[in-house]
């Protein structure tokens, strides 16, 4: 939005010695010298954290205004009013007597200078990050960056994702997709697009909203991040670009609140598909196909095959031609409806992109996997719940088309086609009267070998290994309630598992990753080779 105060609020000046050292995204809070979320303010340069850490720069806002209540009406007003702050990270401008972020400037400019003055105090610091890691290379001999792990460090390529303001929702679910290969390994091979030239070739996007959407690409973003993270040429990498792009065309993710991953792992992925097929970057779909055709049988991420007439097509339940998504995330359920008073069946076919499964209430009171009090819930357990015979209550009577009339009813899913990436999203968050509360249970789940044989409509027309699943990655939710806490994710590269917490990276083991509250677990088709446990 156009804001009216800027004048009255913007009074500081591009100078190093009025703000703190260091860079501007690891900058402290004045007050609780927090590191998360910091804002600088336009009128005074100090720094603050945002509303969703302690809300120190809004109570700093809120401050000085009340010295200004006091004055006279006819009094004239010309004294700084500290409205407009700076997100340290992204460099968005915010007005709180507007309620809303910013995207004009004053006269002079001012804030496009704080803006680039802030950027380069950021790059600053990472140039001197970065050579100060690589005399540590050096004097250590190795030739890998270092990662901790236990005490001790060792060689690894993995690369973290900065936080941009409670973005570890986008972190985790970002961390777990570039780990399966096959997902991963399409979008790193499309060609790179310039989107912007003239002018603005080869400058930084900031996150505001003046822009038009026709000139921003989530696939090329995404495209970007995904090679970003495995190059192993930096500790963390900020995703602001993609960031930018989820603000222009999901208006749900715009700000800087706690979000849900789930969420945004499916508007992710209905967006990527959109856009792939209206063409990728300006290229058609056909060509992108017809150069990945092209790959080294011996490349392992080769699409060869990837696209085969998918059968979401061909049961003619989804709009438009097949994408990358979609032939590895893409599923059928079929849908039993039965009348209980007529015995009436009736059969749909609806494709999914993952299964979201309640926790049985039996198992709802069990917190860990030790606890004593009971079996422990298990990923059968929740499979179960979603494929055993249900009777619809009162609320969800079955228009039968025989009675003419609403009638009780039982529902049946039945699986008819697994996808080459099994999503299973458990279901943690629960509405009770004005309350989203979190079911917190343990639930048991497999590292290799989870069988879906039993919940397919034909299992006799399976091979032996397709219904078979190993895991690749796992979200894990921290904290009390969806609007709050913390996102990390489990992932395994290359036969190691990796935590993902934001920009810090860390080896883990099996037994860690077993004993975590997951979220959302991916499921990887298991090639046909020697069988294994089941589960």
């Amino acid at each position: 939005m156009e804001c009216p105060h800027l004048s009255s609020s913007v009074c500081i000046t591009p100078d190093s010695a009025k703000f703190p050292n260091g860079s501007p995204s690891s900058w402290c809070c004045s007050v609780c010298r927090s590191n998360k979320s910091p804002w600088v303010c336009l009128t005074c340069s100090s720094v603050h954290c945002g509303r969703y850490v302690n809300g120190h720069a809004k109570k700093h806002y809120e401050d000085a205004q009340v010295p200004l209540a006091n004055h006279k009406k006819s009094e004239k007003q010309d004294k700084p009013q500290h409205t407009v702050c700076m997100d340290c990270s992204s460099y968005s401008t915010y007005c709180y007597r507007c309620d809303d972020f910013v995207v004009n400037d004053t006269k002079l400019g001012l804030v496009q200078k704080v803006r680039e003055h802030l950027q380069n105090l950021e790059n600053s610091a990472f140039t001197a990050d970065r050579h100060r890691k690589r005399k540590l290379l050096e004097n250590s001999s190795l030739n890998t960056k270092l990662l901790k792990v236990n005490g001790s460090t060792t060689g690894i390529c993995a690369t973290g994702l900065r936080n941009l303001g409670n973005t570890c929702f986008m972190n985790a679910i970002l961390q777990s997709l570039s780990n399966i290969e096959q997902f991963c390994c399409y979008f790193k091979e499309l060609p790179a697009v310039e989107l912007r030239n003239g002018k603005t070739a080869g400058r930084r996007t900031y996150h505001t909203r003046s822009q038009g959407d026709n000139n921003v690409s989530l696939v090329e973003e995404f495209r970007k991040t995904l090679c970003a993270l495995w190059q192993g040429s930096q500790t963390a990498f900020s995703p602001e670009s993609l960031f930018y792009v989820v603000w222009k065309i999901m208006p749900n993710f715009r700000g800087y609140q706690q979000q849900d991953a789930h969420e945004f792992m499916r508007y992710l992925l209905d967006h990527l598909h959109l856009e792939l097929q209206g063409g990728v970057n300006g290229v058609s779909r056909s060509a992108i196909l017809q150069e990945n055709s092209t790959l080294s049988a011996s490349n392992k991420c080769s699409m060869k095959g990837i696209y085969k007439t998918n059968s979401l097509e061909t049961e003619g339940k989804e709009n438009g031609a097949s994408t990358v998504v979609t032939a590895i995330f893409g599923g059928i359920l079929q849908n039993e409806v039965n009348c209980l008073i007529c015995g009436t069946e009736s059969r749909k076919f609806d494709p999914f992109l993952d299964l979201s499964l309640d926790i049985p209430s039996q198992f709802r009171n069990k917190r860990s996997k030790n606890q004593e009090n009971g079996p422990v819930c298990s990923l059968r357990d929740c499979l179960r719940s979603f494929t055993d015979l249900e009777e619809l209550d009162e609320t969800e009577l079955y228009m039968c088309h025989k009675c003419k009339k609403k009638q009780k009813s039982t529902k049946k899913f039945w699986i008819q086609k697994l996808p080459k990436v099994l999503c299973l999203h458990l279901k943690r968050f629960h509405w009770t009267a004005y309350l989203r509360n979190k079911v917190d249970t343990y639930v048991e789940f497999p590292l290799r070998g989870l069988d879906m044989k039993c919940y397919l409509l034909e299992p006799e027309n399976s091979g032996p290994e397709s219904c078979l699943y190993d895991l690749a990655a796992v979200v894990v939710h921290h904290g009390s309630g969806v609007g709050s806490g913390h996102y990390t994710a489990y992932a395994t590269h290359e036969g190691r598992w990796f935590h993902f917490n934001d920009s810090t990276v860390t080896l883990t083991d099996e037994d860690t990753v077993v004993k975590a509250k997951a979220y959302i677990l991916f499921y990887v088709e298991r090639q046909a080779r020697a069988g294994s446990d089941k589960l």
